[in-house]
């Protein structure tokens, strides 16, 4: 049985802190504080609970919101969270001191609590009356309370207000927003919950989890809307995963859905950016109505797939239409020379850009010039370039030029290029990876290896590369030397068998692209288990002889990658559709569509 009689230890910590204090929180000691803090975390009974609210009133303590919310949580572990809140929210209590991490405490107490989650939504209202903002630790609180009451009315309240504070795009608010409406009778026969929380997901670049919320969405029969599906059509723009795409389109003709502008657009990026750009035009084509939207995301496309020329012609097209082009348009054309390499026509666009249309260049039409520059082997001039810029170049161009740097063996440039952006930006990791990716093209691997253990003191980790793959409606990620897919041991002889039909067709391994001091066996061994060689092995033995294959990379796709896949698109007859970070490259009969310019 518990005892009220006060320990001796708690009277003279409480003797101690009575004369340290003076009544107001503004004069009291660190020291008291931390007596005081010291008496809750060892309290451990209601009575000495008791005693010590007492002691609060008394040493002025009722205006310090770490001490309030401290009691609170201690309130709570001896189950009596509503003497606490009575305490708190008495009709004497100033509330003006209280902060988001004290109505925090008492809304988790209650969440947590059997049969009184109603007082969770109670406190939540008032702490917004007393104007207190809540934070991204609230909301998953408040709508815990909400999924134990089962109360889809309120449940939808709490999914208004955090849409207006702007935490629909946290992770951990998403994740109890889904499990809110799962919980609550009739919250998964809603339409629009499920659109706001799939178009949250991709927002937090959570792509996968879009879509596996969307397939939850058809299994429990709920009927989709416009916004659903524009939502869902840009997780698959995202995961380049087009035949998820085609059955969405699909899906939408099914439902008789109306085909708005905005929707449309979303088909026409989808389809551009999972790699059928004849059918984004096509769609482009049939559109009754246009924005200045569907004009770009096709400039864009085509501008990826490497079809300048078609992009140019589109633009003017554009122009006698006439569409008034904006800088995003101007973005898209510039991209579409960089990857195509009409240095000369990319710099009549600047120029009218400017002249013509009266469109100031912004940091993202400059970096199109640079990086246009640079990919034409223009390395020199592309600095001149920078340095004449009336802006500040961003980071995002030196690191374009120090790529240049090594792709065309400006390495001294490269290095003193790469110096500097550390010493703007020593915390970002990508600045250390190019500077050792220089050393190791110098062969200066002493110096290579002292940039990557200052990474390695730092904590700082090189992004990893991955190649996704669609197959069967699922998606499918490889990263170099994977051995987590339970076909690994016959994906890796498929590799090898490549690798021996690549050399007898008189490939020759690209070793200068692996960046270790080890000797030509083991350099080629390790280009052999690169990613994308992974995921094609993989679409090999999975698909029927003759398919196309599709596969996305989260990098740039490598020298070596490259000139491999174009063996294997011939040695295999398949068409080979791969997208790396900047654009698409289609193989085909031992050619691909970049010319190898890229």
């Amino acid at each position: 049985m518990q005892t009220s009689i006060p320990t001796p230890k708690l009277l003279f910590f409480l003797r101690t802190i009575a004369t340290s204090a003076t009544g107001s929180y503004s004069t009291q000691s660190a020291a008291s504080e931390r007596g005081f803090l010291t008496l809750l975390h060892s309290c451990n009974t209601f009575s000495n609970l008791l005693q010590l609210q007492t002691q609060i009133l008394k040493l002025g303590f009722h205006n310090n919101p770490l001490i309030l919310t401290k009691f609170i949580a201690k309130s709570s572990d001896l189950n009596s969270i509503h003497y606490a809140h009575c305490f708190l929210f008495s009709p004497h209590s100033n509330t003006d001191f209280y902060d988001a991490f004290l109505f925090n405490t008492i809304i988790k107490a209650y969440a947590q609590s059997g049969d009184l989650k109603l007082k969770a939504l109670w406190v939540f209202k008032l702490m917004l009356e007393c104007q207190v903002l809540p934070n991204n630790f609230t909301y998953p609180f408040v709508l815990k309370a909400c999924a134990g009451i089962g109360d889809l009315n309120l449940g939808k309240s709490v999914h208004g207000s955090l849409l207006k504070f702007g935490f629909d795009g946290n992770n951990h608010v998403l994740n109890t927003l889904v499990h809110m409406y799962c919980s609550c009778k009739g919250g998964i026969e809603i339409g629009l919950p499920w659109s706001a929380m799939i178009g949250g997901y991709v927002r937090l670049g959570r792509s996968n989890d879009a879509v596996d919320l969307f397939r939850q969405m058809q299994i429990q029969g709920v009927c989709p809307d416009e916004i659903t599906m524009v939502a869902v059509l840009c997780a698959c723009t995202d995961l380049g995963a087009l035949e998820l795409g085609r059955w969405v389109e699909s899906l939408i003709e099914k439902r008789k859905l109306n085909k708005s502008v905005e929707l449309n657009n979303a088909l026409i990026d989808m389809f551009a950016k999972c790699g059928d750009v004849d059918k984004a035009l096509k769609l482009f084509r049939t559109m009754n109505e246009r924005s200045i939207v569907s004009w770009t995301s096709v400039i864009v496309g085509l501008a990826m797939h490497g079809r300048g020329l078609q992009a140019v012609s589109l633009f003017q097209e554009m122009i006698r239409d006439g569409v008034e082009p904006d800088g995003v348009v101007f973005i898209g054309l510039l991209s579409a020379c960089s990857h195509s390499g009409f240095v000369g026509e990319g710099k009549e666009f600047f120029d009218l850009m400017k002249k013509e249309f009266a469109i100031l260049p912004k940091i993202e039409h400059y970096g199109c010039m640079v990086d246009m520059l640079c990919r034409a082997g223009h390395v020199r001039e592309a600095v001149e370039f920078v340095q004449k810029m009336p802006i500040e170049p961003n980071s995002i161009i030196w690191r374009t030029l120090v790529n240049a740097c090594r792709t065309h063996s400006e390495l001294k440039l490269g290095e003193s290029l790469a110096k500097q952006l550390i010493q703007n930006e020593p915390t970002l990791e990508a600045n250390y990876v190019l500077l050792s990716n220089i050393y190791a093209k110098m062969s200066h691997w002493e110096e290579k290896t002292k940039a990557r253990e200052v990474m390695d003191k730092k904590g700082m980790r090189k992004i990893p590369g991955s190649t996704m793959i669609e197959l069967n409606n699922k998606i499918y990620r490889f990263v170099a030397g994977d051995m987590s897919h339970n076909q690994f041991k016959e994906i890796f002889e498929m590799v090898d068998e490549m690798g021996r039909e690549m050399k007898r067709a008189g490939y020759v391994p690209s070793t200068s692209e692996v960046m270790l001091d080890i000797d030509e066996e083991d350099k080629e061994d390790n280009l052999n288990r690169h990613s994308e060689k992974l995921a094609i092995a993989f679409a090999l033995m999975n698909t029927p002889p003759g398919t196309p294959i599709r596969i996305v990379k989260n990098l740039r796709v490598c020298n070596d990658c490259h000139s491999a896949t174009k063996f294997i698109s011939k040695i295999y007859n398949r068409e080979i559709i791969a997208r790396d970070r900047s654009r698409f490259h289609h193989f085909k009969d031992g050619l691909c569509s970049c010319k190898d310019f890229w």
